[in-house]
This record gives structure tokens, C-alpha cells and sequence, in this order.
């Protein structure tokens, strides 16, 4: 039995595709822009400006909350977060500290046991099955809460003699200082961040979850959530709960199995579910070892380093009263009325897991085709169009679902019309000269003796391997059934 159980809650921030930012009119498209073009004197943190909310942004992050089935308050305010970075100009970022714009929320999470999903041999016949195969289980995952934010400036920094694309575009010399470089276009950005509670206990669940959080916001369309762009940005939370009652730390007070641990290390800025799992399976042994020590581990920030898979300390962990929390004075609270929530409430469209059971009960499809067809907004709709046009020429639905799964066409270039014209083509099974498929049959027979072996031992799966080898030697399509028992007349004599 391991020694110590993983606490790991997440903190995920989203930014939204609104076209300007959070507090100002600034178009919030900033990604690959020249540096500093996308600014003003609201997001530049200047003397006198005033921020206005971007309304979208809010009913936004609001629909987010509700997708996440969380309580939206009817009274909820902003707050400025004190803190002194290069990349906050104001000294303070405006956001959400007691009364946020969505709480007390949960996600389901529920892994397909693949040993008997649809599809297993496929997949581990490529190689592509998890090391650890999922079966069915249910857990619940609480979110915090679901708050609106203003995204930070991006800071650049320059190390040393590392050759600087900046300077040289610039006609500068390379020399040996270093230095740190501030790109404002992506300060006021919309970001909506969601916490949950330290309710995960493995990589498997962190992954799952983000996955789907992933899903819901695309869905939503509130969010590209690529996260090569930043769009989606990952936090864990780690701690290590011991499984011995008797374990002590140095304080000399016993860490019960029950109890979070009396400290957290949090993981800043990932963009990778991959890398996720290896900061935390960092942590899991770096923490494993203090504590085997009799220590409890620094509650700190630390940084993920993808070229060593590891950690490093960046500062001391702040509370929230280091950051100072009060009320922002220049936007007043927001106060909704029960109509306007469920005003929002009815702009959502079908989300993952109902779709996703829609497609089960309404088509008739394996919990692991469903899943497929559904884990893209865009996937499910051609999808439900394919069928529409299979109809008029007599397919079902599961002729197209394992179409779509299987051959994976490119459904950005192709319509569903032609999608079914191509299944209809292919399924056209090609008239036989009899002399040709006795021919070959012999052919294939003598080519392959170790088979008839084996077939005579009583291998009778051996067959479709030799149906195989037949109709791969003609050019079109023709009838299996009709191979396999012209294969089997001849093996049985």
C-alpha cells in the first residue's frame, strides 16, 4: 500500500474569444499581433483611466458557471487583487475575491471501461490503449467557484548570451545581459478562472476533467481553449495526505487520513495535459521524500521545466490577505434578477454528457462510438447531418458512425452528402469471375502453408486472415462471405 494519498485541487483559466478586452474597447485578438499595437490607456494601467466591463465577457463566464452546474448569486461584485509584477501596470488586477459570478458547482466524471467498449481490438491492435485500462466508475469533482478576471501583460525574458530574435530585428548587438521584455497586448483580456475543491487523487482524474472543461467551453463557443496559444492555462494545487495516522510532521501533530494537509504546493502556467501530469507526478516523489524525512514541505509556487520534467521554487505561496482584497471602487456590484439567469440558462446549447447520452438512447450506439462522435461540437452536428442524407439512400446510422470512426475522413473538406456517396460507393461489392477467385484461392493456399496448418489444428480464426490475402488481390470490392466459404469448401476437403 502506497504511504501517502495525493491532494490535488486545479485552478484553470480560460480566456474568452470576446473581440475586445475585459475593462476597454481594445480588440482582445492579440495573438501573433507586433507587441504593444493592441493598447490603450485602460489596459496600459495609465492615471485616470476607468474601466468599463464587457458585458459579453460576463454573461460568458456566467453560462460557463451553469454548464459546471454551479449556483449563480444574484448579487456579485468585482474586486481589485493587489500585487506588484512587471506584467500588472496598474499594481493591481481587477477580479473576483467573496462574491463571485458563479459557486458551489461539480463536474461528473465517469471513464468507459475500454475492456468492453466497442472499438478495444482496434485500439490495442495500434498500440493506443491507456497503460491503466478505466473501468466504470463515477466521481464527483466540486468547483469552487467560477470568477471574471483581466488577464496579465506577457513577460519575455532574455538569459544571458542566448541569441535574441528581438535584438536582431531591432539591428542590436548580442552581448551577455539579460534582460526581460513587457508585450501589453494581452493585458485586459477577458480570463474567466475555475477552481475546484482538492478532491482529485490521481493523473487519470486531473486528465479527465480538464479534458472535459476543455469540451464544455468549446461547446459554448466562449473559448478557442488552445492551449499552444495560451488560450486555456493550468494550475494544480499538490499536497500528500499520509495513509499512517501515526504519521507526524515537524510541528509533532499527527496528519490524520481525513484531514488536508497543513500545506500546498502550487504549479504556475501550464499549456499541456502532459505536461500537467508530469509536474504532479514530479511533486507526488519530491514532497514523498521530505516527508519520509519527518518534514513537511514549503508552501510555495513553484515552475514547471519542460526540458527536465521538473519543478523549481519561484516564491513563498501568498494567502489571500497578501493580496489585499477590497471592492472595486470604479464598477458598481452587479445585481440580477432569477428571469435574467434563466435567460442564460436558455441560450445553452446541448452539452457533451447530454448529447452524448442523446446519442446512445436516440441511435443506439456503444457508450465508446457515442463518446467518439461527440467529443467535438462540429463532429456530432455533421454527424446528425450524415444521417439525414444516409436516409434517402437506405443507410443506418451505424454504417456512418463507424464510417466516420474508422476511415476518419476529413470532414472540413468534405460535406456529409458526399460523405454518403462515398460509403455508398464503397459498399458496392464488385460480380466475381468464379475461375478468378478459384485461382487465386489456390494461389494464396500454396503461399501460405503455415495457415492451413494451423487452420487444420483447429485455428478456425485463421480464416479471415486468408480472406484477407484473397481480396487484397483484387482491384475493387467484392463479396467476403462469398471468399470465406469458397476458402472453407477447399480447406475441408
Amino acid at each position: 500500500m502506497n504511504k501517502y494519498t495525493p491532494v490535488i485541487g486545479l485552478e484553470v483559466h480560460v480566456e474568452l474569444k470576446t473581440k475586445s478586452k475585459m475593462f476597454c474597447g481594445c480588440s482582445a485578438d492579440y495573438f501573433g499581433k507586433e507587441p504593444n499595437t493592441h493598447t490603450c490607456p485602460v489596459c496600459l494601467g495609465l492615471p485616470g483611466a476607468l474601466p468599463v466591463p464587457n458585458k459579453k465577457a460576463i454573461d460568458w463566464c456566467i453560462m460557463i458557471g451553469q454548464a459546471l452546474n454551479c449556483e449563480i448569486p444574484l448579487f456579485s461584485k468585482f474586486d481589485r487583487k493587489n500585487y506588484f509584477y512587471p506584467d500588472l501596470p496598474k499594481g493591481y488586477q481587477i477580479s473576483q475575491y467573496d462574491q463571485p459570478f458563479a459557486t458551489d458547482g461539480f463536474v461528473i466524471l465517469n471513464s468507459p471501461a475500454l475492456s468492453e467498449a466497442e472499438g478495444f481490438q482496434d485500439l490495442k491492435t495500434k498500440g493506443e490503449i491507456p497503460k491503466q485500462v478505466r473501468h466504470d466508475t463515477e466521481k464527483k469533482i466540486r468547483i469552487k467557484r467560477v470568477h471574471m478576471e483581466e488577464d496579465t501583460a506577457k513577460l519575455m525574458h532574455q538569459f544571458g548570451s542566448q541569441k535574441s530574435p528581438i535584438r536582431q530585428a531591432q539591428g542590436k548587438n548580442q552581448n551577455d545581459e539579460s534582460y526581460s521584455l513587457i508585450d501589453f497586448n494581452r493585458s485586459g483580456v477577458p480570463l474567466v478562472e475555475i477552481v475546484t475543491e482538492p478532491d482529485f487523487e490521481t493523473t487519470e482524474e486531473v486528465k479527465e476533467y480538464l479534458q472535459k472543461v476543455q469540451q464544455i467551453v468549446r461547446y459554448l463557443d466562449v473559448s478557442d481553449a488552445n492551449m499552444e496559444r495560451g488560450d486555456m492555462r493550468l494550475e494544480p494545487n499538490i499536497s500528500l495526505r499520509s495513509n499512517n495516522t501515526n504519521t507526524t510532521n515537524t510541528t509533532n501533530k499527527p496528519i490524520s487520513n481525513k484531514d488536508l494537509p497543513p500545506y500546498k504546493v502550487e504549479v504556475k502556467n501550464i499549456n499541456s495535459f502532459r505536461f500537467v501530469e508530469k509536474a504532479i507526478n514530479f511533486e507526488i516523489q519530491r514532497q514523498s521524500e521530505i516527508l519520509d524525512k519527518g518534514e513537511t514541505p514549503v508552501q510555495e509556487t513553484r515552475g514547471f521545466v519542460e526540458v527536465s520534467n521538473s519543478t523549481v521554487s519561484q516564491r513563498t505561496k501568498e494567502e489571500a490577505a497578501d493580496y489585499r482584497y477590497f471592492p472595486e471602487p470604479d464598477i458598481p456590484p452587479f445585481r440580477w434578477r432569477e428571469s435574467q439567469i434563466s435567460n442564460f440558462k436558455s441560450q445553452m446549447p446541448e452539452l457533451p454528457d447530454v448529447k452524448k447520452s442523446r446519442f446512445e438512447q436516440e441511435y443506439k450506439l456503444s457508450t465508446y462510438d457515442a463518446e467518439i462522435l461527440t467529443r467535438e461540437k462540429f463532429t456530432a452536428e455533421y454527424f446528425e447531418g450524415a444521417i439525414v442524407d444516409g436516409k434517402k439512400f437506405g443507410l443506418n446510422v451505424k454504417q456512418i458512425a463507424n464510417y466516420l470512426i474508422n476511415k476518419r475522413p476529413n470532414i472540413e473538406e468534405v460535406l456529409p452528402a458526399q460523405l454518403i456517396q462515398g460509403i455508398v460507393s464503397s459498399s458496392k461489392v464488385a460480380d466475381v469471375d468464379e475461375e478468378k477467385l478459384d485461382e487465386i484461392i489456390e494461389k494464396v493456399l500454396k503461399d501460405n502453408p503455415k495457415a492451413i496448418s494451423d487452420f487444420k489444428k483447429g485455428k478456425e480464426s485463421v480464416i479471415m486472415f486468408l480472406v484477407g490475402q484473397v481480396m487484397r488481390q483484387f482491384p475493387k470490392k467484392i463479396d467476403a462471405g462469398k471468399v470465406k466459404a469458397s476458402l472453407l469448401a477447399k480447406l475441408n476437403k
